[in-house]
């Protein structure tokens, strides 16, 4: 196992301080929150574990939530049944890092767990992870190689694989078939044209305008709905060439390029100006309004496919963000599976591995979920290329671009919440471009001073 660098005295005392005092809030985390169990579950509310029994944490809700069970009893089936697997899920965003991070201090965390690959960089910068080693990998028959190669070199950090990729889940573009039919933006199979290029794109904006009535395009916008602003902007932001990370140093630094953001924030307003992107819409409404049959485009993370796919009748397709300036980039994360820092025998550690391992091998019923499979055996299978439209976006996971690391950085995190605030507030009209960006500088200001409490 490769030498962990030397933590600084800082953050140990730091550590030290919350192994003292949140031992007791860390045994709380190990327990799952009220209705939010997995079924496959053993040992809680102090019951004794099976020694073999291996502990899973993950922050699934929804669609996400009822795959990963069904690969949890995959899993528990080839272990001998449910007392091979205890499984709890916890809240998304951070209150499950809050919970995974406690436990770990206090060490009680799980043996397995699943991070977003944006979280995972800070999780290790506070010395909560064990690396993943090539013996790890060698012993249950994975290698570097059996992974998005975008997606495993995110993962790497200080010279050490400190996450296994489950899957890319990008921004992508939902299209209704019937209204860009009638707009003239189908090709002969009944595809999306390639709409790459920013005249092209406002073309078709234009065109799927006349069709509706009204918008063209939905981005979910209104406070506190905060996620969808950061995806959108971070996506247009990186296709430009001179696009810079939006912070930098492990979130000391802002160095967001500020021609590139008035650019971004600047088309928005022109969008909504012309009447062809919402003012202001929460998530579920602009949502609705496209599967309605009220506007042609709609972008959000493709987690929303199983929605679609529940509305009886209607025909939608996707595709990748397009290219619309220098460069294809597209806004993603990576769901991760992780080692909690803890003791382990070397049967217990291939254990864990395992685990990873025979997960992975379920990825055919997380990709059917909508995100792109990490796992290449899956994701180059013949079952995955017949399957769509899933397969049809599966290139935006090359393309992808994570978040920059932070402590306070990544899904669902204090920064995404600050930024993608503002940039709400631009696309509704009520900030200029110049005051979200003088906000973000101001909101931002404490925790671009503030060293890691991790």
């Amino acid at each position: 196992m490769p030498i962990r660098p030397t933590t600084p005295a800082s953050r140990l005392s730091r550590r030290g301080f919350l192994a003292a005092g949140g031992t007791a809030a860390a045994a709380a985390a190990v327990l799952p929150l009220a209705g939010c169990s997995s079924p496959i579950a053993a040992g809680l509310a102090g019951s004794a574990l099976n020694p073999e029994t291996l502990v899973f944490w993950n922050l699934f809700g929804g669609g996400d939530g009822a795959r990963m069970q069904a690969m949890e009893a995959g899993y528990a089936k080839q272990h001998g049944g449910s007392s091979s697997l205890q499984a709890t899920t916890f809240a998304w965003g951070n209150p499950y890092y809050s919970k995974l991070t406690l436990a770990t201090v206090g060490n009680k965390p799980p043996d397995v767990a699943v991070a977003h690959l944006t979280r995972a960089k800070p999780l290790w910068d506070g010395d909560l992870l064990d690396p993943i080693t090539s013996d790890d990998l060698a012993s249950v028959g994975l290698s570097a190689a059996d992974f998005n190669q975008k997606a495993w070199a995110a993962q790497k950090t200080d010279g050490n694989n400190i996450a296994i990729p489950l899957d890319t889940h990008p921004f992508v573009l939902f299209y209704n078939v019937d209204i860009c039919k009638k707009a003239g933006l189908l090709d002969s199979d009944g595809n999306l044209k390639d709409l790459s290029g920013m005249d092209t794109f406002e073309s078709a904006l234009a065109a799927v305008s006349k069709v509706t009535g009204g918008n063209a395009l939905n981005v979910a916008n209104v406070v506190p709905e905060t996620a969808t602003p950061w995806r959108f902007f971070w996506t247009l932001y990186n296709q430009q060439k001179d696009a810079t990370p939006f912070i930098s140093d492990g979130g000391a630094k802002l160095t967001v390029n500020e021609d590139a953001y008035n650019e971004v924030t600047s088309r928005t307003q022109k969008w909504v100006k012309q009447g062809w992107l919402n003012k202001a819409l929460d998530y579920a409404t602009a949502e609705s309004l496209m599967f309605d049959g009220k506007v042609g485009f709609f972008m959000q993370g493709e987690w929303e496919i199983s929605t679609a796919q529940s509305i009886k009748g209607l025909k939608f397709g996707m595709a990748p963000i397009p290219q619309l300036y220098d460069k294809p980039a597209t806004q993603a994360d990576s769901h991760t599976f992780v080692l909690p820092r803890k003791d382990r025998t070397p049967e217990q550690r291939k254990q864990h591995m395992l685990f990873i391992k025979q997960m992975l091998e379920q990825s055919m019923t997380w990709a059917e979920g909508g995100h792109v499979p990490a796992y290449i055996p899956t994701f180059d299978s013949t079952a995955y290329k017949k399957l769509t439209p899933q397969s049809n976006y599966a290139a935006a996971a090359e393309t992808a671009v994570f978040d920059d690391a932070a402590w306070y950085g990544g899904s669902g995190s204090t920064f995404e919440n600050t930024v993608g605030a503002q940039l709400a507030l631009v696309q509704q009209g009520s900030s200029s471009p110049a005051q979200a960006l003088s906000a973000i500088k101001s909101q931002l200001a404490t925790y671009l001073n503030t060293p890691s409490p991790l």
